[in-house]
């Protein structure tokens, strides 16, 4: 008796929102899918580049929104693979940086389902590039740390590296609770005139981020109205970010051959 056919699961990532900031690996991943399963940020151009004839499942999680729950995710991953089917579970950024590739891996693989992950462009590199700015500079920023809004409240331990002068900050879904996050910083040290932006819509149509300081990030983003990603970065770093002409997009090829299964 022939064994069950056994699918695969792959983690894509997306990247900040243009397509053609997808890598040539997650590409050739989308177009041999059977099913991809997309977070509610995908832009409209990348899922262009889904067959017709692929499964397309919308599974994103929008905070304080009904949305799909991580177990239905996990479960749902398991039982398309299990069934014989390729799986791209398309993720915005890169799957890795507050992605939760590690649960889902770890699922999967627990459920006997193999899996592979497709790094994307993290937001942080991608907001720096748009606007015109470097995360690390050799006199003022020596250190890069990445960290979300949605586990730091309450761990008192981040925050004595989140506040080291020569330290950029990169802050993910930190909008919601940021005048916490800024109290904890300053208590923590960091200067109150710490040069600071937040980028909205990163590479999507109207992209733009405000200047501030690091005091007055509150206030700054209790005035905007958006339904975008919003992305924070703390330090001396951000003080040169400007405006930039926005690059043309590069089409991606129509005519590359078919990628195999």
């Amino acid at each position: 008796m022939q064994p069950e056919p056994r699918g695969k699961v792959l983690l894509v990532g997306a990247g900040p929102g243009a397509a053609d900031l997808l890598t040539v690996r997650a590409v050739r991943a989308i177009e041999s899918a059977d099913v991809v399963l997309h977070d509610a940020l995908i832009g409209d151009d990348v899922l262009a580049l889904v067959p017709s004839a692929t499964r397309c499942i919308e599974v994103g999680k929008r905070g304080h929104r009904p949305s799909a729950s991580q177990d239905f995710i996990n479960r749902l991953m398991a039982s398309l693979a299990l069934s014989g089917q390729r799986v791209v579970r398309l993720k915005g950024g890169d799957p890795s940086i507050f992605g939760r590739a590690a649960e889902e891996r770890t699922f999967l693989e627990q459920a006997g389902v193999s899996v592979d992950v497709i790094p994307g462009i993290t937001t942080a590199s991608a907001a720096a590039a748009q606007f015109n700015f470097s995360l690390t500079t050799r006199a003022q920023a020596r250190r890069v740390l990445f960290a979300t809004g949605r586990t730091l409240e309450g761990a008192a331990g981040d925050w004595k590296a989140a506040a080291d002068r020569q330290t950029t900050l990169c802050l993910y879904m930190g909008c919601a609770d940021i005048a916490f996050i800024v109290t904890e910083l300053l208590a923590s040290g960091r200067d109150a005139e710490t040069p600071a932006i937040a980028a909205i819509d990163v590479e999507r149509p109207g992209a733009r981020f405000i200047r501030t300081m690091l005091a007055d990030l509150p206030a700054e983003l209790a005035g905007q109205e958006t339904d975008g990603p919003v992305f924070i970065t703390i330090g001396e770093a951000a003080a040169t970010a400007h405006d930039s002409v926005q690059a043309e997009a590069l089409p991606l090829p129509q005519d590359r051959p078919a990628y195999s299964r």
